[in-house]
Parts: C-alpha cells; sequence; structure tokens
C-alpha cells in the first residue's frame, strides 16, 4: 500500500503475521495476548516478543477472542444478488475473519417469514450477536429490544433508534460532490436523482443543495429532478435539463447508472464532457464508472467499511458496551475523466 506521497507504507500487522513470527497458531497467540491459562510461560514470551517486534495492536475483536463465547456471530441479509449488501458483508467478514470468528451467513430474499426462520436457527445455534444488512438504505423495521444477543444493523438503519446502526454518509457525500464540482469551476449545476422514496435519494440532494447554497448558489431549475435509478432516466432527464437550461455548466447525478445515461445524451446533444458540461456520478460502481466515455468521477460509499465498523459495534457491544444510534461512514470522492477544472 502506498501513501499520497507514492511512498510504501506497511499494512498494520495481523495476529496471522504474529503467529508466523512466533511459530504458533493463531489460537495461541490470541490466549498468549488475552492473558489465558493454558499456555506455557516460553511460548507466551516469545508470541508478546513478537508482537511487539511486528508492533501488533490488537483491536476489539481480538480482545474478544475465547472470552466464555462460543466464537459464532450471524450475518443476516435480505438480497445476497445485491450489489450493495454484499460488500457491506465482506467487510464484516474480514474484520471477524481478523478475531478468527466463525460467520453464519443466511439470506431471508426480502421475505420476512423466511427472515424469521433464519433468526430462529442463528439463535440455536447459540451465536454470540448478529448483524443484519439491509436491501436498501431506507430504514428498516428492529427485531426489537428483546433480541438474546446483540444486533447491530448495516446499510439500512433500524427504525428504533435506540438500536445500533451502520450507515454511509449520504447528506455528506451529496455535499462533496457538489464542492468538488464548485471547485472545478462549475456555478450553473443541475441535480438528476433517483427515486425520491429512498432516504439516499433526498439525503444527497439536501448535502448538495447545502453546499451550493454555503456559496450563494442553487440547483438549475431551483430543484432536483427526481426519477428512476437507470440510465434510461438519465438521458431523458439531460435532454430536459439542456430544452430547459443549456447554458449549465455541471450535472451531479444521484448514481453512476444515472451519469452514464447522462453521458450518453450529453454526447448525442454534441456536448463535450467535460468541456462543456462537467458530470458526477455516485457509487463507484466499478463497471459503470471506470468503463464509461469518459470515465465517471463519482462517489466511493466505503461499503466495506460500513461492514468493518458494524463489526466493530457487534463486539463492543457483545463486550457489554453498547453504543446506541446510527453511526455514519464518511464517503470519498474518486475523480476521473468526466470532471475537470474549467480553463
Amino acid at each position: 500500500m502506498r501513501d499520497s506521497h507514492g511512498a510504501e507504507r506497511a499494512r498494520p500487522a495481523t495476529l496471522k503475521d504474529v503467529a508466523s513470527l512466533a511459530g504458533v497458531s493463531i489460537a495461541t497467540v490470541s490466549k498468549a495476548l488475552n492473558g489465558r491459562e493454558h499456555v506455557r510461560a516460553e511460548t507466551r514470551a516469545r508470541v508478546q516478543a513478537a508482537a511487539e517486534k511486528l508492533s501488533f495492536q490488537p483491536n476489539v475483536l481480538a480482545k474478544g477472542l475465547l472470552a466464555g463465547r462460543t466464537g459464532t456471530v450471524g450475518l443476516l441479509a435480505s438480497d445476497l444478488d445485491g450489489r450493495f449488501s454484499i460488500p457491506v458483508m465482506m467487510g464484516a467478514e474480514d474484520a471477524f475473519g481478523a478475531g478468527s470468528t466463525s460467520v453464519f451467513l443466511c439470506d431471508a430474499r426480502g421475505d420476512s417469514i423466511r427472515e424469521q426462520h433464519h433468526l430462529r436457527a442463528l439463535l440455536s445455534r447459540r451465536i454470540d450477536g448478529l448483524i443484519v444488512v439491509g436491501d436498501t438504505t431506507n430504514p428498516r423495521e428492529t427485531l426489537g429490544r428483546d433480541m438474546p444477543v446483540p444486533v447491530v444493523y448495516a446499510y439500512a438503519p433500524s427504525t428504533d433508534p435506540e438500536d445500533i446502526s451502520v450507515v454511509s454518509d449520504n447528506v455528506g457525500a451529496g455535499r462533496i460532490a457538489a464542492d468538488h464540482m464548485l471547485d472545478c469551476g462549475r456555478s450553473r449545476i443541475a441535480y438528476i436523482s433517483g427515486d425520491v422514496s429512498y432516504h439516499a435519494a433526498r439525503d444527497r440532494v439536501e448535502g448538495a443543495t447545502a453546499a451550493l447554497a454555503a456559496r450563494g448558489l442553487n440547483l438549475v431549475g431551483g430543484e432536483a429532478l427526481y426519477g428512476a435509478w437507470t440510465e434510461g432516466w438519465g438521458r431523458g432527464a439531460v435532454r430536459t435539463l439542456l430544452s430547459r437550461n443549456p447554458d449549465l455548466d455541471g450535472i451531479l447525478c444521484g448514481s453512476d447508472q444515472i451519469a452514464r445515461g447522462a453521458l450518453d445524451a450529453l454526447r448525442e446533444a454534441g456536448r463535450d464532457v467535460p468541456g462543456d458540461i462537467a458530470v458526477m456520478g455516485h457509487d463507484n460502481w466499478e463497471q459503470i464508472a471506470a468503463q464509461s466515455r469518459p470515465p465517471l468521477s463519482t462517489i466511493d460509499m466505503r461499503l466495506e467499511e460500513v461492514g468493518r465498523l458494524a463489526a466493530e459495534l457487534l463486539f463492543t457491544a457483545i463486550d457489554g458496551d453498547y453504543r446506541v444510534g446510527t453511526h455514519s461512514v464518511a464517503t470519498r470522492l474518486v475523480t476521473r475523466g468526466s470532471t475537470a477544472l474549467a480553463g
């Protein structure tokens, strides 16, 4: 991994690295570092020396190992085919793996009856905790406060503010996108969003509108255009915008699919991107953003980080520290060829 100056940056040492240097198993490392019994003094000393040499820092997951638990957790998803839920689960599983925790994965397929069946099955296996991954960004119904194990909701927050939820910061994402467009010298900016029933669609527009207002500007047309999360909607919305506001110089889009449709329509209209009009997407869906013409600048929701944070919060809850409320993960800007500084 390299830092912002291009220099090589060492990754943090893991339990596996310590185990390899000390010549023992990962379980032995965990026992030695957590003060567990049944570890010989010389082995414990060797492990501690290896940890010090590697500057190993135990995380909250490793601290919870072998503390009178089953060492298993549940991941309950609603849409395993979903492009958004899979990165969240990957991030959570990576974090669980760092603590040598086994994961039971179940897919409810959006069916509440199936979800209850999976929930009973997971609890019968005496899991230590549960992460529930939503299929949209909209709040989902809580499992209730009488659950026998801690529960963390990821991607889709719980409807109960006393639950623990982890989401991407969509308001912040809209602000980052608009600020980038403004920093590129654009001032006549429109917003093409997705389905207005999605909280994320409205939140991203809210953030963008606030960023523009901070610089004394409004969205072209006075408000965002809402429609479907599709390329077809992006194409149609651009045609409408150009007919009403031919002088616009920037278009923010609620998704990469919408943005690619916008690029198609601008190309058909003979408008240069980014020379005449800059375009921003959202999601950083590699198959679309990197393959668009030109490649799309976009917002990465850092969904794997959402999963990792959910796992960490679950383990702190298992340890008795319930950090209730909704925790937001900051998004990041990914710049490509569809935006450029105005000359």
